[in-house]
Order: structure tokens, then C-alpha cells, then sequence
């Protein structure tokens, strides 16, 4: 089990350090005249992003699991998002946060990543993160009531970022032009 502790350590930390860069995101976007949307879904999602973990951790410690293969496959789940979380982030640089938030004349980063997945930060990322969590700490509970309840968020904030791609976003151009 202290294997899995570190890792859940490990990964809990490492999304604190892009949430503090979110937050920076966010101040400066603010600061430079960008706006905030879908405020009451962001809220909502960020709850239960925070619920998940809570959750997972409460199982792994109740259940205390043995490192097995359901174990490894939710590790390499978490790496392999915590690689793309990095990725996405990068590409976007100052664009980049966990709100929904545009900056003013905001262009969309032309990248092949972006070209040839749909909202690579919530399905390269975001999904396998929890699927990876509640795996790597045995937490079903969190994956099979917390995680569709998640999924619900998600899908409203993808329509809010499509529709913020077609009507805003698109139209302002690609950024780097």
C-alpha cells in the first residue's frame, strides 16, 4: 500500500502545482480584460474533482490495497495524463487554466494535438487522471458513482467550450498569424 500512497502523493502534488499555475493564468487573463464562462458548471466540476480525490484517498486508506495490475494500469493511466496535463498546458502557456476563460481576442493554438483531438486536456488528461486514480487506490465507489457524475460536468463544459470555439475563438483567428 505505501506504494500507492506515494504515487497518489505524487500525483496530488503535481496537480497542485498546475493548479497554482492555473491561478496565475487566471489573474493575469482577468488583469489583461479576458472574461470567465460557465462559472456555476467550473464550480460544480471543481468540487467534484476535489470529492474524487477525497473519496479515492478514503477508500485506498480503508481498503488498503496491494500494489497489483489494477494498481499498475491506474499508474500508468496517471502518468500518461500527467504527461499530457503537461503538454496541454505548455501549448497553451498563458491561455492555459482549469476555468473556462478567454483572454480578449483569444485565437486558437494551432497545433496538431488540437488539430486532431477534440479537447485533449478533458479526454487525455482529465479522464484518465480519475480512471488512473480510482484504479491505482482500488476506489470503485469513486469510479463507478463519483466519476459519471463527473462525466456530466464534463460533458456541459464541452458544450461550452465548442460553443466558445465556434462563436469566439475560430472567428478571432489562429494564434501566431
Amino acid at each position: 500500500m505505501t506504494i500507492i500512497i506515494v504515487i497518489f502523493a505524487a500525483v496530488s502534488l503535481f496537480r497542485l502545482v498546475f493548479l497554482r499555475k492555473s491561478s496565475q493564468n487566471e489573474q493575469d487573463i482577468l488583469a489583461k480584460g479576458g472574461m470567465e464562462y460557465g462559472v456555476k458548471n467550473s464550480t460544480i466540476m471543481k468540487y467534484l474533482h476535489m470529492l474524487f480525490y477525497a473519496v479515492c484517498f478514503l477508500e485506498l486508506l480503508l481498503k488498503k490495497p496491494a500494489f497489483d495490475l489494477v494498481s499498475l494500469l491506474g499508474a500508468v493511466l496517471l502518468l500518461f495524463s500527467m504527461i499530457m496535463l503537461y503538454l496541454v498546458a505548455k501549448l497553451l502557456g498563458p491561455v492555459w487554466t482549469i476555468k473556462l476563460m478567454l483572454v480578449k481576442d483569444h485565437k486558437f493554438v494551432d497545433h496538431w494535438l488540437f488539430r486532431n483531438v477534440k479537447h485533449p486536456n478533458y479526454f487525455l488528461n482529465v479522464v484518465p487522471e480519475l480512471v488512473g486514480l480510482a484504479l491505482l487506490s482500488h476506489a470503485y465507489f469513486a469510479l463507478f458513482i463519483l466519476f459519471p457524475l463527473y462525466c456530466i460536468t464534463l460533458y456541459v463544459r464541452i458544450k461550452e467550450e465548442e460553443q466558445l470555439l465556434k462563436e469566439v475563438i475560430i472567428p478571432n483567428g489562429i494564434a501566431g498569424e
